[in-house]
Parts: C-alpha cells; structure tokens; sequence
C-alpha cells in the first residue's frame, strides 16, 4: 500500500502539478493586475478594524469577517509552520525561505480568488447556515456537465479531513505530550476526542468562537518565543536574510558531511511546503469563506487572502530566521553561529532544538505547546472543510454520522501508525487541489468581473459616505 501510494504521490505532487499551482497564482495575479500587492493594507482592515467589523454586522452571513479568517487561520496554521519550514530549510537551504515567500505571494491572488466564487456562489442548507466551495462555484458557475469536478473534491476533501486535518494531528500532538510530559497517547486521544466532540457539535458558531480565541493566543506564544530569539541575536538578521537571498539563485556547495543543495531543490523545497503551509490552491479557504458575513464577495476575498500572508510571510518567515540565526538548518554545524548539533533531529524536533539553543527548556516547551494549540486548532478547522464536502455528497442529515466518525478519527489517530494516512492525504490534497484550480482558470473572468465592480461602484462609494 506505501509503494503504491509513494508512487502516486510522486506524480500527483511532481513537476506538472506545482507548475499548475504556481501558474494559477501568476496568472491570476496578472489577471486582477497585482490586487494583492495593491490592497493589502486595506484588507487587513477589513479583516481586523472594528469599524469594517461593525458595517457587515448586517450582512447576510453567519460569523463576521474576523471569524471566518480566523477559523480559516485555525485550520491552516498548523504543524507545518513548524516542522514543515524546518524540513524545507534543511533539504533546501535558506534559499528556500524565498522561494515560500514567492509562492505566498502568488498563493494570495488564489486564494482571494477562492473566497470571491466562494461567496458568489455559496447556498443555505436546510438549517439556515451558508454552505461554499469548490464544489458549489465547480456546479453553479461552470454547469452540471462539471460536476464530475466538483463531486471528486468534496469526496477527496471529506477523506483529507479525516487524516492530515484530523487524525495526523492527533498523533503528532500524543507524541509531544508523551514526550514532554509523560502522558500516555491513549489518554490524550480521550482527551482529544472528547474536546472536539464539545466543539463540533455547536456547529460553525461555536467553532469560530472557540478558532478566534485560540488563534491569538498561539500567535502570542509562538511568535513571542521566536521574537525573543531574533531580538537577543538582532545583529544575525541582516546576516540570515543574505543567506536568504543569496542561496536562493545560487548553490550551497557540500563540506564534510554535508552534500550540499542545488538551486533546483530549494526551489522544489520552498515551493511545495509553501503550498502546505498556506494551503493556497487546495480550496480549503473556499469552504468557510461563505459563512461569513459581508456585502459584496470582493470584501470577504480580500479578507481571506490576508490568512497567505500571515502564515507564509510572517509565520514561516520567522520560524525560518530562528533556524538560520541559531545555525540548525546545516547539519555540519552554524553557519552564522557556530554551534554544532545532533545531524539526526529533523522537522518539529530541529525547530524545538534551535528555539532550546537560545532559551533553554522554556523554549522546548514553547515548541511543545505550540504544537500542541497550532494540532488542536487544526483539528478543529478541518472539521469545518470536512463538513461542507460531505454535506454536498451525502446531504445535511448524514453530518451527524460524520460528526462521530471524525471523533473517532481524532481519538483513534492518537495512538495509530499513521504513515499510510499520511500518504493518503497527500493524495487527497492533491486530488482536492487539481479540480479546484481548473475551476478557477475558467472562472477568472467572473473574479475579474466581480473585482471591478466592487472597486468601481461599492468601494468608491463607503469612501465619499466617510467622507461625509
């Protein structure tokens, strides 16, 4: 079955489909002529002024902007930011960093792109909330002969839920706590199960309160712990932003244990955890984006594509400096700092290693808890996208089955051998990714479209009324 599903993941996740990701984010850029660059200040006002918050109270919706960016920031800041980066920097070099930042630059116009079909597209189901995505904009906007699309990504996003945004999580969370605290996995997958049953069944609601609490809060832990570090080693960013910016056009040639990296591979590396850390193009921001309140699809879009840039621009951004800075993105030792450490520790432990090197235990409890709020949060979030892709398969009365089986999931992957789930999920992030994009390439005259309308009527508009 690995074999199989190594081989699988081989194609689905090689050349062409990354080609694929990256052009749609280039191509939509060019499409809606930079927008992300444009208006980001103004969505990030949107997103966080309680005045943009208190104009679309009442706005056909569900949650307000800030808690569909912060469901949405739930299920997409997770371990990647953490044990991803780390595995991208030492596969790729600090070159790496740069290649993310480009395909989150990119993963921005996608994403907006997403939320805006999400929006324009969602319906009510039978209990009065709002259902979106990929599915609904495949359906309604290209017409019943593509449905074939739009029923493989509720399918494949149902199955992926249950693994990379469930049960994945779970086991990485046992694991630290075990490790760090002692805690069998079989108690913290009870615990687990049973906090996401109290979560889930208050449905979207209760999810996104819980999601707008938990998500400053590992904000402020995480990023505190790693603001600490760059500002005891302040004069080693300049520094580390050079490696950044020079490994990133040119080879990192191989010393004594070390075979170096080619500038292919911190390409390869930074742009395929780039996509799973923001998540940009798979659709998943497709799915909670129409729950939220707004008055034109454009407003919610823009908020959406703020979540690219908070966790690749600044998130991964910032774990990627921490293992720069403190040398533990070369396995022969520091290149800024010296310090020589254990060639074995890879992914999350590397990213603990390097935040103990500079704040001793505090910073591996830092890491512990970090992974353990950012797997929670996830946990959490993804049942949401679970969800809405099942409700479209099997209707709204069968979410209460789903709701037990996702629980299960989530206890169950505590204390399983989860190398087979992995490899199925990335199949299914893959298989959710390549209808979503199709669908996005055909509809960009309707993103374009809505876009301008908002810009030339509406916005322009809610400024001459502040204007008074």
């Amino acid at each position: 079955m690995m074999n199989i599903l190594e081989k699988i993941n081989g194609v689905l996740w090689g050349t062409p489909s990354l080609i694929l990701l990256f052009g749609t984010g280039l191509f939509l850029t060019f499409a809606l002529r930079g927008l992300q660059f444009r208006r980001l200040l103004y969505a990030f006002k949107l997103g966080f002024s309680r005045e943009q918050q208190a104009s679309s109270a009442n706005a056909e919706g569900d949650v307000s902007n800030f808690k569909a960016l912060m469901t949405a920031l739930a299920a997409t800041i997770g371990n990647g930011n953490i044990a991803g980066v780390a595995t991208a920097v030492t596969l790729g070099g600090p070159g790496a960093i740069f290649w993310m930042w480009i395909v989150g630059l990119l993963g921005m116009a996608t994403k907006y792109s997403e939320a805006l079909l999400a929006m324009k597209y969602r319906v009510k189901n039978n209990s009065g909330e709002y259902s979106s995505g990929p599915m609904y904009y495949v359906e309604r906007g290209l017409g019943k002969k593509w449905k074939f699309l739009a029923v493989a990504f509720a399918f494949f996003g149902a199955f992926a839920a249950l693994g990379i945004g469930n049960s994945v999580q779970s086991n990485t969370i046992a694991n630290v706590v075990e490790d760090s605290f002692g805690v069998a996995s079989i108690v913290t997958g009870i615990v687990l199960a049973l906090l996401t049953s109290l979560i889930i069944f208050g449905g979207i609601q209760r999810i996104s309160t819980v999601a707008s609490f938990f998500v400053p809060m590992m904000a402020v832990l995480y990023m505190g712990g790693a603001s600490i570090i760059l500002i005891v080693n302040y004069d080693q960013i300049l520094p580390a932003f050079q490696l950044i910016f020079h490994y990133a056009f040119n080879p990192i040639a191989a010393t004594s244990g070390f075979l170096g990296v080619a500038v292919s591979e911190a390409i390869r590396s930074g742009v395929s955890r780039g996509i799973f850390s923001n998540e940009a193009g798979l659709g998943t921001a497709a799915l909670i984006a129409g729950n939220a309140k707004a008055e034109h699809p454009v407003k919610q879009a823009l908020v959406a594509m703020t979540g690219t840039f908070i966790v690749t621009i600044i998130v991964c951004t910032m774990t990627g400096l921490v293992l720069i800075i403190t040398g533990f993105w070369d396995p022969t030792g520091g290149a800024l700092s010296g310090v020589a450490h254990n060639a074995n520790l890879d992914g999350g432990a590397l990213t603990s290693a390097a935040f103990s090197s500079t704040l001793g235990i505090v910073g591996e409890y830092i890491v512990a808890f970090s992974v353990i709020f950012f797997g929670f949060s996830t946990i959490v979030g993804w049942y949401v996208y679970g969800e809405k892709c099942f409700e479209y398969l099997a209707g709204y009365k069968a979410i209460a089955g789903y709701r037990l089986v996702y629980i299960f999931a989530c206890g169950a992957g505590a204390v399983a051998n989860l190398s087979v789930v992995w490899a199925f999920a990335d199949m299914a992030n893959a298989l959710m990714m390549i209808p979503n994009l199709i669908a996005l390439i055909l509809l960009w005259k309707v993103i374009v479209s809505e876009t301008n309308d908002y810009f030339e009527n509406h916005y322009k508009l809610s400024e001459l009324k502040k204007a008074g």
